[in-house]
């Protein structure tokens, strides 16, 4: 869990909450999480097992790491999905793997799952304009990711129409990215509790329709559900808008409506090339991975009315490329 430098950081935190989001407050504070743990590399000329390790990949010069679940029963006879997890700006691939429970579902369901981690002391993404030392120094981390498809691709039996990406936070502006720029490789998003800078927005051009499920709390308070605006003065899309931009994007008709509790499911479907939009709404929901573990309490609990993780693997089982 991480904790904050000084409980006057942690003071001030909360009153910049309704102005400030939780991309620019974690490095303004000093949220350190733990290194990841040493796990043995793998080799390409070693069989894969089950379970977790640690690889490198050079890209630009730069040496990126990522942390590589093999599910229980990975066969190389058999072509096998392919979900990249990114994690939130401060955070790296452990805690992504703690907040999504992600490898538990993949055991499950029977899909490799990568967590890279971001570059810099504080580890971020470049989603375009935003996040942190990523963004700052022109991180090239599409073509990075491009490059991480192709060495697991050369490395693990990987379905290439069954490629998909989530995100939380920062990670889920970078798969918003992915799915303007990478769209000949991604076959579908799940991004968790933010959505894309207007400017990013406005120069998305994907290649082809690109299905996308999205869960956010209308009371997160670091990204939130109504947009805002960071301290560059660049200005987040209302998920209303992240979600219409969408919808015409991939052709999508009116979305029907239903609601549990405090969950609010609108599904627009079915769109262009097979494609749909569905977002989960939590009324109430803070900046949290629904149904999994808070990155801190103080950042936001997770609703536990639904689990964000099966629902996402659901929508990515129906949605390979066209």
């Amino acid at each position: 869990m991480h904790s904050f430098s000084s409980r006057a950081c942690l003071g001030g935190l909360y009153r910049l909450l309704s102005t400030i989001p939780l991309l620019l407050l974690v490095v303004a504070c000093g949220v350190r999480t733990p290194a990841p743990q040493a796990t043995a590399p793998v080799s390409p000329s070693q069989p894969l097992k089950p379970g977790d390790a640690t690889r490198t990949l050079v890209y630009a010069g730069i040496e990126r790491t990522f942390i590589l679940h093999i599910p229980a029963g990975y066969t190389a006879t058999r072509p096998t999905p392919l979900v990249l997890a990114f994690h939130g700006i401060g955070l790296n691939a452990e805690e992504m793997i703690r907040i999504s429970g992600l490898s538990k579902q993949a055991d499950t369901a029977g899909f490799i799952v990568v967590y890279p981690n971001g570059t810099g002391e504080t580890k971020s993404w470049n989603g375009g304009h935003c996040c942190g030392e990523a963004a700052k120094n022109n991180v090239d981390d599409v073509g990075f990711v491009r490059a991480l498809i192709a060495d697991l691709t050369a490395l693990a039996s990987i379905d290439p129409r069954r490629v998909y990406a989530t995100g939380f936070s920062n990670g889920a502006i970078m798969v918003y990215r992915l799915a303007c720029e990478l769209s000949d490789r991604i076959a579908a998003i799940g991004p968790v509790a933010a959505t894309q800078i207007l400017d990013d927005q406005k120069v998305c051009r994907p290649a082809k329709s690109v299905p996308l499920i999205h869960f956010h709390g209308t009371a997160d308070r670091l990204n939130p559900y109504d947009g805002g605006s960071t301290a560059a003065g660049f200005k987040y899309v209302a998920v209303k808008d992240a979600i219409g931009f969408w919808a015409e994007k991939n052709a999508c008709p009116a979305p029907a409506r239903t609601e549990s509790g405090n969950i609010r499911r609108d599904l627009y479907a079915p769109c262009a090339q097979n494609s749909a939009v569905e977002l989960y709404t939590i009324v109430n929901g803070e900046h949290a991975w629904p149904g999994g573990e808070a990155v801190d309490p103080r950042i936001g609990k997770p609703t536990m009315e639904i689990s964000a993780t099966p629902l996402m693997w659901e929508f990515f089982a129906t949605h390979p490329m066209p």
